[in-house]
């Protein structure tokens, strides 16, 4: 880790940092927090994944759906009008559309191999996003003035790398960069977000083998066929065996390549000095 001690956190002159975890533990807000105090620059990896690697392919998805109107049809094939995303740090709505649910097309599904190809193109380019991060910490610097960087990592960040793995090409290239701060939610956090998703499912990222796994399973416990499945349904079924998986791969990429902070604890911080020394007492924690 480029930090062994708390104290060689706390007088860094530049600070980087990678915050990893569920969905709802704080990464963002802690992000937004630090920016706002000025000296931080965020890297959204979310925001990187659909503006750099997948703009073109969110934009195509758009423009099919126009080409099926008649008038949107003839405006697009006349160069006359233009449609793209507004995809932002806090809309990353368009991102999630295209990587869709699979199932019923009449209830808003896709086939399920279309699901899996985009599931292949968003692991790329995640992993491409990660680390394209240590070029983004010099640019915070020489072309921004920021002296610090926290890189707000997506939630599948656990499934594109192997925490086992000394070589990993990721995760390596993160630690040689930035910190790795693992913020670890409670049994309540993750009752408040199966809560949450249940009310407002939405897409998430698998590792293929993994996806493949639950939708069989889902299949036969359903009795159903491809084309009749609810993508709300399985959406809410993946994700709920999701949690399971993850938790310890999160556990482990912190355990073998950084520290890990509690949620609860992450929730009290309001200042960019708390996280300082909330980031000094686990590197000590962990000797």
């Amino acid at each position: 880790m480029i930090y062994s001690t708390g104290r060689d956190w706390l007088g860094a002159r530049h600070k980087a940092v990678a915050l990893i975890g569920m969905s709802g533990v704080g990464k963002t807000r802690i992000s937004q927090l630090l920016r706002d105090d000025g000296d931080w620059f965020h890297y959204s990896v979310d925001f990187r994944i659909g503006t750099r690697y997948l703009g073109e392919y969110i934009a195509d998805d758009f423009k099919r759906e126009a080409m099926k109107v008649p008038l949107l049809r003839e405006m697009l094939r006349s160069d006359s009008i233009y449609i793209g995303s507004n995809l932002s740090f806090h809309n990353l709505a368009p991102l999630s559309h295209w990587l869709g649910k699979p199932g019923n097309a009449e209830a808003g599904g896709i086939p399920f191999e279309e699901y899996c190809r985009r599931q292949r193109l968003h692991r790329a380019a995640e992993a491409a996003s990660m680390l394209d991060a240590g070029e983004f910490i010099e640019r915070a610097g020489t072309l921004y003035g920021y002296p610090h960087f926290v890189c707000d990592t997506s939630g599948s960040i656990c499934e594109v790398v192997d925490p086992a793995d000394p070589e990993d090409r990721v995760l390596r290239g993160v630690s040689e960069a930035m910190l790795i701060v693992y913020i670890r939610g409670s049994e309540a956090h993750e009752d408040a977000l199966k809560a949450r998703f249940d009310r407002a499912p939405k897409p998430m990222y698998y590792r293929e083998d993994f996806l493949r796994a639950q939708w069989s399973r889902y299949l036969a416990e359903r009795g159903v066929e491809e084309d009749a499945v609810d993508p709300d349904d399985f959406i809410r079924f993946g994700f709920a065996q999701l949690l399971g998986h993850r938790r310890p791969l999160y556990q482990a990429i912190a355990d073998n390549w950084g520290v890990t902070v509690e949620a609860d604890d992450i929730a009290e911080v309001t200042t960019a000095a708390e996280f300082d020394t909330l980031v000094a007492r686990a590197l000590d924690a962990r000797g």
